[in-house]
């Protein structure tokens, strides 16, 4: 069952979070995943949010954890937090 990771964003410091972001999309291929949404306009048609939306598909809730426990999203995790505040989670698909 495919599983998705969704963050929610708001970037801090965004020559920071730039560093972080350019090298995302290749690891999260790597594992296995694919980036769905990353950035980009949104309208809020309820409620508010963060400025920054992201969604990356994986084929399992497995394979999406696992790219985030991977060395290598860790290694480049810590630019992340320094740089913005966020909300992660993984929910499995329908």
């Amino acid at each position: 069952m495919a599983a998705y990771i969704i963050a929610r964003i708001t970037v801090t410091d965004p020559e920071d979070y730039q560093t972080y972001a350019s090298q995302t999309v290749a690891l999260a291929e790597k594992a296995g995943g694919r980036f769905l949404v990353k950035g980009g306009a949104q309208s809020f048609v309820e409620g508010e949010g963060p400025e920054r939306h992201v969604l990356i598909e994986f084929p399992s809730r497995e394979m999406a954890l696992a790219w985030y426990n991977s060395p290598e999203y860790q290694e480049i995790l810590p630019i992340a937090l320094c740089s913005s505040q966020r909300d992660i989670v993984v929910v499995e698909g329908v």
